[in-house]
């Protein structure tokens, strides 16, 4: 019982309400409502990494919840024109301008990818197209980081969403890779994902109807298990070396 108020009661076990007191040096505080936050760690405080970004749903998603546990990212978008317009290319700025409300020191970066991407149509086979294409992205990737002094890889990778994301696929993608390649999303479903997607406002902006290389590059028949000799083969005609470094040389920074 309150003095001064036999009709109010305190029960400090099963209390009906709460009320908070903060007393700081700036002042004292009074509250009885908490509204929770995103939470994670300030940007930049667990080091650099880079951002793997499509125009899908899942990669958006990947670049935030990298930069949720304080990694401050840069963002690499694969561009092919003309196979690809140009709309393609904006929708990938919206989503970096979204981004940018949780980092806005985020950089995106444009890899003309057209070259490459052709090469793959005339000398590999057709079901290993994705493949060979997901490792000449990495390759490049790789090398920009280290450009960048970034410290890992991060894409939006799921396992068993599409064919290049088995273990298998992911095993020989990240083959050709010299630094790590972390997947923020690689257990999570697609329902988990557009939850987030929502509430960082990235969802409506992947749902433009704009495709990116990755999608409009599927074949029928994908191989799903790939061997690594065999990823190895349907390459051997593409030269690599050169390829890699005419596109990391052409990347260029879209300016906010």
């Amino acid at each position: 019982m309150l003095q001064g108020n036999e009709e109010v009661t305190v029960d400090v076990r099963s209390p009906q309400f709460t009320l908070h007191v903060e007393v700081r040096n700036t002042g004292t505080y009074i509250y009885w409502d908490e509204v929770r936050g995103p939470g994670g760690l300030p940007a930049g405080t667990s080091g650099r990494g880079l951002l793997l970004l499509s125009g899908g749903i899942d990669s958006p998603v990947a670049g935030y919840l990298a930069m949720k546990r304080g990694v401050k990212i840069d963002a690499l978008h694969f561009w092919s024109y003309p196979i690809v317009g140009q709309r393609s290319r904006d929708k990938v700025v919206e989503l970096c301008e979204a981004l940018r409300d949780a980092n806005p020191e985020l950089k995106l970066y444009i890899a003309h990818f057209t070259d490459i991407q052709t090469e793959i149509l005339e000398k590999c086979p057709e079901r290993f197209r994705v493949i060979v294409m997901r490792r000449m992205m990495m390759r490049i990737a790789c090398e920009w980081a280290a450009k960048l002094g970034s410290h890992a890889i991060f894409t939006g990778e799921n396992i068993g969403q599409v064919a290049s994301q088995t273990l298998e696929s992911l095993r020989a993608i990240e083959d050709v890779a010299d630094l790590p390649i972390l997947r923020p999303l690689i257990c999570f479903n697609k329902v988990e994902i557009i939850e987030i997607a929502r509430s960082i406002g990235t969802y409506d902006i992947s749902c433009q109807p704009y495709e990116d290389c990755c999608t409009v590059f599927v074949p029928r028949h994908p191989v799903t298990r790939p061997k690594l000799d065999d990823v190895r083969d349907a390459e051997k005609l593409l030269d690599v070396p050169t390829l890699t470094a005419a596109c990391v040389a052409k990347i260029e920074e879209h300016g906010f």
